[in-house]
């Protein structure tokens, strides 16, 4: 699923994708899927939005998170992109601020592979600091009313494959100029067949905090100092 959402075409308006992923682990719910499609259907004043929901199968062939990232960002050159991934045993809105150079899956992926001990994209950093705005986005959550905090590392499954590839490919071409991983807990319709200790997230207040979150990009985007942004991106925002 994909759309794209224009608030305007005048320059100054930032491009900034949001990601989600399918289903897995035998739930019949993602809460990011429903974020990608909330998006995708309301907009974000202020931005022009892409939403996608990416499939839960690693590596880079065809069919996979990381092969339809690319053809997204081939299409759509973000300045910002923002991927979301369900952790269930999270009650809050955790900011990721590392991706690691490692594959090393607790369960298969959907294509039914468990990756182990393999990197990510062979021969990059061990490691990426997100790009992100970690702490402005927790701050603009937590005002929101919702839970926030940081997260020191994505993992090792398909959500900190993902969040690794998309900072390789921004290191690598300026595409997208900044990103990073947000985890989100379980709905509460998932807590009622898959109880834990965890805090399942209401929809309602899910959303209040992804555009939130949103915001928070938005103003670091335009406010980032001269220096920090290809220049590409910043003839572009003014």
């Amino acid at each position: 699923m994909c759309v794209v959402l224009a608030s305007g075409t005048m320059i100054g308006i930032p491009r900034i994708l949001v990601t989600g992923f399918e289903p897995f682990a035998g739930s019949l719910l993602n809460p990011t899927a429903l974020i990608v499609e909330r998006l995708a259907a309301e907009g974000v004043a202020g931005a022009t939005m892409r939403a996608e929901v990416l499939p839960v199968v690693g590596g880079a062939g065809p069919g996979s998170a990381r092969a339809r990232l690319d053809a997204v960002l081939a299409d759509f050159q973000a300045d910002a992109a923002i991927h979301f991934g369900e952790a269930h045993t999270r009650s809050e809105f955790s900011v990721e601020r590392i991706a690691i150079n490692l594959r090393d899956y607790r369960i298969a992926d959907n294509a039914g592979v468990c990756a182990e001990d393999t990197p990510v994209i062979d021969g990059a950093p061990a490691a990426h600091f997100a790009t992100l705005p970690v702490r402005a986005i927790v701050d603009a959550v937590r005002v929101s009313g919702v839970p926030a905090g940081t997260s020191l590392t994505a993992g090792s499954y398909l959500c900190n494959e993902v969040m690794f590839h998309s900072l390789e490919r921004s290191a690598a071409t300026g595409w997208p100029a900044i990103a990073g991983f947000i985890h989100v807990p379980q709905l509460e319709e998932q807590f009622a067949t898959r109880p834990n200790d965890a805090q399942p997230m209401s929809a309602h207040d899910l959303m209040i905090a992804t555009r939130a979150a949103i915001g928070a990009v938005i103003v670091h985007l335009r406010t980032m100092p001269r220096g920090t942004m290809p220049d590409r991106h910043r003839r572009r925002l003014g």
